[in-house]
């Protein structure tokens, strides 16, 4: 979706659209269905949590793709964030990390730095700003999964969804004007790509993600996505 998506808009352009229409349809779904108000002093834990998995995650991902990184590569290195939580979870909110999950961390880690350094040695055109966009993709969603985690329990689902995709587009928005000039042109192309964004993605599969995460511990639900948050950059 990153690379097909942006065919004809900037990539964080094209991401401040979805997250703004997301948000908006999320606040009326929760108005409709009369969803529990959310305090004002959970916004700013809200919009933290927003900054983390969608804005720097969704930003660093699409603006990877769109300098060359390949799908598979931005796949893989997106699949070290349940690793990456898993460890932080261990060491900021005291949760027990296995021996198995130990060595799956270990060996995760190991796996994707390998293939990395292999196809980055081959020819394949690998630069380094993709791999720090990448970089700080991991990094925003770990720390964002952690702080819905430790700061967010009981927020309303939906309301509390639609602030981080608020912040989301707020942030965004200055690197679309900035770096991209706001570029998003109206094809049919574009709004197909909107639309899958915006029901599947941004509502569907971060409300699983988001549901998971007040029901279990941070490492057990980020590794209960891997199959989805992968899937992201690919698609």
């Amino acid at each position: 979706m990153a690379r097909y998506g942006t065919k004809d808009a900037g990539p964080l352009t094209f991401l401040v659209v979805r997250c703004a229409v997301s948000a908006i349809i999320l606040l009326l779904i929760a108005k409709i269905t009369k969803e529990v108000r959310l305090e004002r002093n959970r916004i700013p834990v809200q919009a933290a949590v927003g900054t983390g998995i969608h804005a720097m995650y969704l930003g660093g991902v699409w603006v990877a793709i769109n300098h060359g990184l390949p799908s598979g590569i931005s796949a893989l290195i997106a699949a070290l964030h349940p690793v990456l939580t898993a460890v932080l979870a261990a060491v900021f909110l005291k949760e027990r990390l296995s021996r198995r999950r130990t060595w799956g961390v270990v060996l995760g880690f190991a796996g994707v730095i390998a293939v990395v350094v292999e196809r980055g040695g081959a020819g394949d055109g690998i630069t380094t700003f993709p791999l720090f966009a990448m970089a700080v993709a991991v990094i925003g969603m770990s720390s964002g999964t952690l702080i819905q985690r430790r700061f967010a329990q009981g927020t309303p689902l939906l309301a509390g969804t639609a602030w981080q995709y608020l912040a989301t587009a707020s942030v965004l928005s200055i690197g679309a004007v900035r770096s991209e000039q706001w570029h998003f042109e109206i094809t049919q192309r574009t709004m197909l790509s909107l639309a899958w964004s915006v029901l599947v993605l941004s509502l569907a599969a971060i409300l699983i993600m988001l549901w998971l995460l007040h029901r279990q511990a941070a490492a057990t639900a980020s590794g209960s996505v891997v199959p989805i948050w992968p899937a992201r950059p690919c698609t």
